[in-house]
């Protein structure tokens, strides 16, 4: 067991949160919020091609704001009208957006059920103390090292999803620390964002904007790899302020338990850690979606729980013990679903596009380049898909940086900044959200958390941009 030689500070972040920060409410919140912009905002769509945006075909569509339509449905409009997003619309939004995250729900679901066998067996508890007397305990060299390889695997591969299954091990990690849920899951989470920002290779958002814009797929990897360093760099120094400031001290002495780990112990966790390699191997070759992914996480857990000697009512007992655990926060990924659902059926997030494209320059490319990242930033709220933002805004970007003198590679880049930063902090996000539900850490406490490092990578961003466009990149 860890023991500490004297006591460090309580946790900054380890904190309850109050019920008006429940963010259930806050969802709730943005929810109605949108139902209301589908009142005060004009409704429009754009022709599609192959599920790409048409540019330069945006046409309004004819809508009555009489609010007779507040208990009405958008399925009473006619052909070619839209309606606002009454009462009743919004509260079939909600199952729906369940149903629509239903694969991202249970997943999130099976993996923490999957844990809850791994840390019955005490696997979880024995590993870690093992690792932490490999390092001596230093965290700041380890979280060093991890934040990279997480980084790399997502600039390169585009992991996000198949990272859910690190997560609890990450929260134990810093819970061993003396620290909170929140610092164990912001090491992973802060990695993964970094390496989405630049995408040296990641084949998500790459395969599909850069063909749009007549660029060869993985083109312009030199200066990617260059900010990507950079975000990298800002990004492990603001994690180790972070665990500074939740009270871990280097000065105090910390011993764990270095005998070896027991046989079963090092089955189960060699059993986890090739579950681990066949999944990233998986995922990236077969492209597996969240149904595919889910069955592999089901027969991992039935691998576990046949090896974890805890026999099979134990086995089974912890497996629902973990999934209650999550349970109520995986609501939350249906409810952002939800919104987005809303904005739908209300037909606004096409108009939403066409009023960004208007803060967009033609005359100066600085102005331009910036006009583009702040687009991105308002749109990831609504459309916060990296691969669903980039069919819809990079046929309508592409022109408009032609026009304004911004390449075509800076354009991606303007892109890839306004979506991977916006991403770190919006609830609309489900795969936020599922980080979220799996490490038991509510939004409002990630988002005033996260907050800084995201206005950094603003400041980062914007300067970056302008040397990009500076030498022609």
């Amino acid at each position: 067991m860890t023991e500490q030689k004297n006591t460090a500070p309580e946790p900054v972040f380890n904190k309850t949160v109050r019920s008006g920060s429940n963010p259930i409410v806050v969802l709730l919140f943005i929810l109605l919020l949108a139902s209301c912009l589908t009142y005060l905002l004009d409704s429009g769509s754009y022709q599609r091609a192959d599920g790409l945006v048409v540019a330069g075909s945006y046409q309004v569509i004819e809508k009555d704001r009489s609010l007779r339509h507040v208990f009405g449905t958008v399925a009473d409009a006619a052909a070619g009208e839209a309606r606002p997003v009454g009462v009743v619309d919004v509260l079939q939004a909600i199952p729906a957006g369940l149903q629509r995250g239903g694969g991202l729900i249970f997943m999130v679901l099976i993996i923490g059920g999957m844990f809850g066998i791994l840390n019955q067996s005490g696997a979880v508890d024995a590993g870690l103390e093992r690792l932490l007397s490999a390092v001596k305990g230093n965290i700041y060299g380890l979280v060093i090292f991890l934040m990279t390889m997480f980084a790399l695997g997502s600039t390169f591969l585009g992991l996000a999803s198949e990272y859910l299954l690190i997560i609890p091990l990450m929260v134990e990690l810093a819970r061993r620390l003396g620290m909170s849920n929140l610092i164990g899951l912001a090491i992973l989470t802060v990695a993964v964002k970094v390496g989405y920002l630049s995408s040296i290779t990641n084949p998500l958002p790459l395969t599909i904007a850069q063909p749009l814009l007549g660029l060869p797929i993985f083109s312009g990897a030199g200066m990617r790899t260059l900010f990507f360093f950079i975000y990298l760099f800002f990004g492990i120094i603001f994690m180790l302020l972070m665990i500074r400031r939740a009270g871990f001290n280097t000065q105090v002495a910390i011993e764990f338990d270095s005998k070896k780990l027991s046989k079963r112990h090092l089955l189960l966790l060699l059993i986890m850690l090739s579950g681990i390699a066949g999944l990233v191997y998986a995922s990236n070759t077969w492209q597996w979606k969240n149904q595919q992914l889910t069955a592999y996480y089901i027969g991992l857990s039935i691998i576990l729980a046949s090896c974890s000697g805890l026999g099979a009512s134990g086995a089974a007992d912890a497996f629902v013990a973990g999934m209650k655990k999550i349970l109520l926060a995986s609501i939350l990924i249906g409810v952002a679903f939800a919104i987005a659902i809303t904005l739908e059926n209300g037909k606004v997030l096409d108009a939403v596009v066409h009023g960004l494209v208007g803060i967009i320059g033609e005359d100066n490319p600085y102005v331009a380049v910036v006009g583009m990242f702040i687009s991105q930033l308002l749109l990831d709220v609504m459309i916060p898909s990296t691969s669903g933002q980039a069919a819809v805004s990079m046929p309508i970007l592409g022109p408009l940086g032609q026009l304004s003198g911004v390449g075509a590679q800076t354009t991606v880049l303007a892109f890839l900044f306004g979506n991977g930063i916006t991403n770190m902090i919006t609830p609309t996000s489900g795969t936020l959200l599922a980080y979220l539900a799996t490490a038991q850490v509510s939004w409002t406490q990630w988002a005033k958390f996260i907050f800084p490092l995201v206005l950094v990578f603003i400041i980062l961003a914007c300067f970056m941009l302008f040397f990009a466009v500076s030498v022609g990149y």
